[in-house]
């Protein structure tokens, strides 16, 4: 259409101006003006309606989906299903309040969850799984590297930041997803007393996650970094953002078995028999456990939901080999699958593995180490060779010993 007399109706620029001019019921557009129009679409998502009631799984499918993928940890996850499930039926009730369906003399509260345990049981995996199951946004945020305002590190804001990005930059998403702080006892006092110091990355972050843990409007640079007053912010209400923290919390169980000694006094004291070393000792904290571990008593009373994790034993760590949906044998066998070969693990040479992550006491984390240590140098030459049928997997292989029993194509025809 170059040579015809039309022009773009949104820009004015004619036929000859322009690469294409597109016609329409009475009306043109060039293609410079579609470019813009899909570059504002892309910059600024279109949100989703505030008022849409969200599809509420109950706690028992909850903890069907997280068993598919964490293995043990049956009280985590029931306290972590049920907290959840109140959360997003609080947003729904919210939701009907506004609309006047629903009466609003009683509101509401937000429960945020605590996971307390050692290394390796399973606390960011319960956070993303549930993620994945609720289809929402999710985000990690590491705890050690915030700092307060004006210091080097990032802002508390920019955990948010994350979430918003997470959302494709979707403002009603992200109002709505769930963030997991790792490492939340790193931030502890390094005493139970009030710090009257600075405390640069320690009580003063605390005081900073109060306000979004508990629900604000809190300004945010879309692009993360500090804040600068020339900058555009997005206003993000954490109101119904739930908030899991995590952490190893090491030297929890001396204080709680501490506390609980002090109780064992006379004759008729029920005698709990409990020590540091008591598998279910976390079992038992209670908030000022939590307080004399050096938390503050306002971060405290936002994370009312507390889910303890135990060490893994010997069989759950066999367990986590084989029957999640993420298993690392199922992982590998795929591998090679892909190769068109037969991965086989022999028993004894999956509870060797389980034997040295015991030795390591990292939990569940060492397993992927071992294996990857141990299956190196056969990833490595495997996709050189064509004529490899089965791959069988021996303790030795685990300990890095011996060679894997290899079945090879020729040996079958002869065989």
């Amino acid at each position: 259409m170059n040579g015809s007399p039309h022009r773009c109706n949104f820009c004015g620029k004619s036929a000859s101006k322009v690469k294409r001019l597109f016609a329409g019921y009475e009306a043109f557009i060039c293609n410079d003006c579609v470019t813009l129009c899909h570059d504002i679409l892309i910059s600024s998502p279109i949100q989703e309606d505030q008022d849409t009631v969200f599809e509420l799984p109950l706690p028992t499918e909850i903890k069907a989906f997280l068993d598919q993928y964490v293995i043990g940890q049956d009280e985590a996850k029931r306290n972590v299903s049920v907290a959840v499930y109140n959360h997003y039926k609080r947003i729904n009730s919210l939701r009907n309040t506004q609309k006047g369906e629903q009466d609003d003399s009683i509101e509401l509260e937000k429960s945020n969850i605590l996971l307390i345990g050692p290394t390796g049981t399973g606390k960011t995996l319960i956070a993303r799984t549930l993620a994945k199951y609720l289809k929402v946004p999710f985000s990690i945020a590491d705890a050690t590297v915030l700092t307060e305002a004006g210091y080097v590190g990032e802002d508390v804001e920019n955990i948010l930041v994350r979430l918003y990005q997470a959302s494709n930059y979707n403002q009603s998403l992200t109002e709505r997803g769930i963030i997991y702080i790792d490492e939340l006892d790193k931030i502890a006092r390094t005493e139970g007393n009030p710090s009257i110091t600075r405390d640069v990355s320690g009580e003063g972050v605390q005081q900073g996650l109060l306000k979004i843990l508990e629900g604000t409007i809190s300004n945010i640079p879309p692009k993360g970094g500090r804040k600068h007053p020339e900058q555009s912010f997005v206003p993000i209400d954490t109101t119904n953002i739930l908030f899991i923290c995590g952490g190893a919390f090491e030297g929890l169980e001396k204080i709680v078995a501490r506390r609980i000694g002090k109780k064992q006094v006379g004759f008729d004291a029920e005698n709990l028999n409990i020590s540091e070393k008591t598998p279910d000792i976390l079992d038992y904290t209670e908030p000022e456990d939590l307080l004399n571990f050096g938390l503050i008593p306002e971060l405290i009373g936002r994370l009312p939901v507390v889910a303890p994790l135990r060490l893994l034993d010997k069989n759950a760590l066999f367990s986590i080999l084989t029957e999640p949906r993420s298993a690392i044998v199922k992982q590998y066998s795929r591998l090679f699958e892909m190769e068109g070969i037969k991965l086989t693990f022999e028993k004894e040479a999956l509870w060797e593995a389980v034997a040295i992550a015991e030795r390591k006491k990292t939990g569940a984390r060492a397993l992927r180490s071992i294996f990857e240590r141990a299956m190196l140098n056969i990833m490595f030459d495997t996709p050189s060779k064509d004529d490899i049928e089965e791959i069988i997997i021996t303790p030795e292989v685990i300990t890095r010993s011996g060679e894997p029993k290899v079945i090879r194509k020729s040996q079958k025809q002869t065989a």
